[in-house]
């Protein structure tokens, strides 16, 4: 399987009992991890068993990222880039409250952006594992707002389906070429939809279903072939050629929400390789984000804890809204 997050990045965790701006903390822990919506997805993968190679950027000045994926046991294809590596900053205090600094992204060269390019089409050309090809995570400075649509069309040639799971722009233009799945959360779908340019939406409240379906069947219309739309703790809608339909969420004890998103993807990008039906995968999906949020760690949850979910979400059927040509 092939996860392709060109924005990279090495992640500094650092634990405080409250931020305090303005003032000088000290902090009881910290943790430096490699980073990328990719690289959560890949940790899921490898607890399903699935083998995974991931493709992104990395700088030639600092070789922290590919050292810390090796450590963790995740096969890196690295694309070389000039100039220091990106670098995001997470701080969770005591409260629950979590603030994320996203540093920038390299500045891409058409040049630098071919070479992306090119390291997936070695990768689809040689990699003897099965399974879909995931475009994860926002896109560095320079590279094409389209630049998910050819790494689609790449896995499309190659035989493999393709998720996109990307931020506002670069979601809206991949659309064209037909994913196989799109997954953004409501603030990320209605950003894309409605023209906000904040994507601040609340995803609470009793319009959330409602919301979440229309969403997902404008994506799926405009060429996503499944498009799910979450709604946090609420649930999340799915539409295929087959309708809508809306699957309310499980309840569980969140440690943390981070990378949640990011972990309903790998459980997808599993599905999908397994040869589940769109109903299951979904389920699936949704139990490994729930069993990562009982973690403190993103891309990371117990796989014993998927039975007990499974079983609850198959006592649950999903509302059927009508069917999408």
């Amino acid at each position: 399987m092939l996860v392709v997050t060109p924005n990279t990045c090495v992640d500094i965790t650092t634990w405080l009992p409250l931020l305090a701006p303005g003032s000088v903390v000290r902090a009881p822990r910290t943790v430096v991890s490699a980073g990328g919506k990719g690289v959560n997805v890949c940790r899921v993968l490898r607890r399903l068993g699935d083998a995974v190679t991931l493709v992104g950027y990395s700088s030639d000045e600092d070789d922290r990222l590919g050292r810390l994926l090796a450590e963790e046991g995740t096969a890196f294809r690295p694309v070389r880039h000039p100039g220091p590596g990106r670098l995001a900053q997470i701080i969770l205090e005591d409260s629950g409250r979590v603030t994320v600094i996203n540093g920038v992204g390299p500045e891409v060269t058409g040049a630098l952006w071919q070479d992306l390019l090119d390291a997936v089409s070695s990768q689809l050309a040689t990699a003897a594992a099965p399974g879909p090809v995931t475009c994860s995570g926002s896109l560095p400075p320079g590279a094409p707002v389209d630049g998910y649509g050819p790494i689609v069309d790449l896995a499309h040639a190659a035989g493999r389906e393709a998720i996109v799971d990307a931020a506002s722009a670069p979601l809206a233009a991949a659309l064209a070429h037909r994913p196989d799945l799109v997954s953004p959360n409501l603030a990320e779908a209605e950003g894309l939809l409605l023209g906000r340019a904040d994507e601040s939406v609340d995803e609470s409240g009793p319009d959330v279903p409602d919301r979440c379906m229309a969403a997902s069947r404008s994506l799926h219309e405009r060429g996503a072939r499944r498009a799910v739309v979450t709604g946090g703790a609420a649930g999340a809608a799915l539409t295929t050629r087959a309708g809508t339909r809306w699957f309310p969420a499980l309840a569980v004890d969140v440690v943390s929400p981070i990378g949640a998103g990011d972990s309903f993807v790998g459980g997808w990008a599993h599905a999908l390789t397994a040869g589940l039906q769109d109903d299951e995968a979904m389920r699936l999906a949704m139990a490994v984000a729930a069993a990562s949020c009982e973690t403190g760690s993103a891309g990371a949850f117990d796989p014993a804890r998927l039975p007990a979910l499974l079983d609850q979400l198959a006592q649950r059927r999903p509302d059927p809204v009508g069917e999408t040509r």
